[in-house]
């Protein structure tokens, strides 16, 4: 019995033994802290390779050791060329005298220190200026350190840094960096805060997802405003109280509220009522809803411009109501109000940045997004240019129409091909209608009428 606990104090204290030893070998050895590299990507969080950073290495002297000199080595395609070394040797949380020479050598960095750094000694050595390699991935920082008595030892590899692939954009902003004029433009504080050149670039790429967003929430929506607000047009218009009362209050409501608190109203009272409608489609029908309000309004503006005469005529010539409707008063309606659909399709494009309060991820939630990482105005002045980019030409296109409607109001548009033929008879004392010569010429041509109305009966 007492041979078995003499055996089991034996192996424990063997155990201990090389327990103690394998600690004290660790111990000897200098450690790694940490390496670590600033995101360099401009108005993101990432380390691109290829592009200067700042590469930031601590590491601990070790138990009985006294470090002389650290080399960094990096992989392949790293650069330590024309880098500006900061080297800091702290004892505990103070500084010590101890100084630091760094000699950069392409992918490697040696630092020779002005007196030997004792152990418990923390080395830090701050790199600006440094670069890895273009292509990307996952990169440690390995390399040696030297001893008081002549010794070279391998440090520890560092934690991977995570870098990505340097892409054609990313080496064009890193090239802005570099110019002087972009460095004299941004020196000026309004210039740099509000027309960055290298985050202007970057944004027009970075936004362009929103734009797109943007652009088919409108295009979506539109058809189906324009097809609601014909309807309620016509309501509004018609005989029936009750169809007049509807689309009235429809309308007056649409109208008299802000499209802001109509987006509220639909992305957080359905999804109470468990209707939960993806946020793109949901932004279709609340803008198609509210430019329909005001397309009706356009509508019947129209409709009711279009004078009294036509349907006179059409009446004259045996038309119906529907008939009527569809073949003289609407396609004259729609020509007359081309200009100003135009001018709610802007309003519409523009309105979708209201969309961006409830998360739908359209030009402005790019831009809010992309300003609150980069601290720069510049990203909603690209999207300003965005916005410009559609709405410019449409505005021009707008004018253009007016200026030839206005023209042809004048007398200053085409001319048609025919002339009113007007007949007459010899004997009998006939009496022909001219109104009715007039249309019955025009629908022999165009299958409708789409002329100005000549009223009264001349005797011929």
């Amino acid at each position: 019995m007492i041979d078995r606990r003499i055996r089991r104090t034996g192996l424990l204290m063997l155990v201990l033994t090389l327990a103690l030893g394998l600690f004290s070998t660790t111990a000897l050895a200098m450690t790694t802290e940490k390496a670590t590299a600033r995101p360099n990507e401009d108005g993101g969080k990432r380390v691109i390779g290829g592009l200067t950073t700042r590469l930031t290495w601590e590491g601990i002297v070790g138990e009985g050791e006294e470090v002389t000199a650290v080399t960094l080595q990096l992989p392949e395609g790293s650069s330590f060329d024309d880098v500006t070394t900061k080297v800091t040797v702290l004892d505990g949380l103070d500084r010590t005298p101890i100084k630091g020479e760094a000699t950069p050598d392409g992918a490697s960095l040696q630092v020779s220190f002005s007196e030997p750094a004792e152990a418990g000694y923390r080395l830090r050595l701050e790199v600006e200026g440094m670069s890895f390699p273009a292509a990307g991935g996952d990169v440690s920082v390995v390399g040696s350190y030297t001893t008081a008595d002549g010794a070279t030892h391998d440090l520890d590899p560092s934690k991977p840094i995570a870098t990505i692939e340097s892409t054609w954009l990313q080496r064009t902003v890193n090239m802005l960096d570099e110019q002087e004029w972009v460095k004299a433009w941004n020196s000026s504080q309004f210039l740099g805060m509000f027309f960055r050149p290298q985050l202007m670039l970057t944004s027009l790429f970075s936004l362009f997802p929103g734009w797109i967003v943007c652009l088919i929430i409108v295009i979506a929506a539109y058809p189906f405003a324009i097809l609601l607000g014909l309807v309620f047009a016509l309501m509004k218009i018609s005989h029936n109280p009750l169809m007049r009362a509807i689309a009235i209050v429809y309308i007056n409501f649409l109208r008299g509220t802000p499209l802001f608190l109509q987006i509220y109203i639909m992305f957080f009272g359905l999804p109470m009522m468990h209707i939960n409608i993806p946020n793109n489609t949901l932004g279709v029908i609340v803008m198609a809803i509210n430019s329909s309000a005001y397309l009706a309004e356009i509508f019947r503006a129209g409709i009711e411009s279009i004078p009294v005469g036509q349907y006179e005529a059409a009446s004259s010539l045996g038309m119906g109501h529907l008939q009527t409707m569809t073949s003289i008063i609407l396609p004259q309606t729609i020509r007359r109000v081309i200009p100003t659909v135009t001018s709610d399709f802007i309003t519409a494009f523009k309105d979708t940045s209201l969309l961006s309060s409830v998360g739908v991820m359209e030009l402005m939630m790019f831009s809010k997004n992309l300003t609150a990482v980069s601290g720069n105005m510049t990203p909603y002045v690209t999207a300003a240019i965005f916005y410009l980019i559609v709405t410019l030409p449409l505005i021009k296109l707008v004018t253009t129409v007016e200026k030839r409607m206005a023209a042809a109001e004048r007398g200053g548009g085409p001319r048609p091909k025919g002339k009113a033929a007007v007949s007459s008879a010899s004997s009998g004392g006939e009496v022909l209608s001219s109104e009715m010569a007039v249309h019955a010429e025009a629908l022999s041509q165009d299958g409708y009428a789409l002329v100005p109305v000549v009223s009264g009966a001349q005797e011929v």
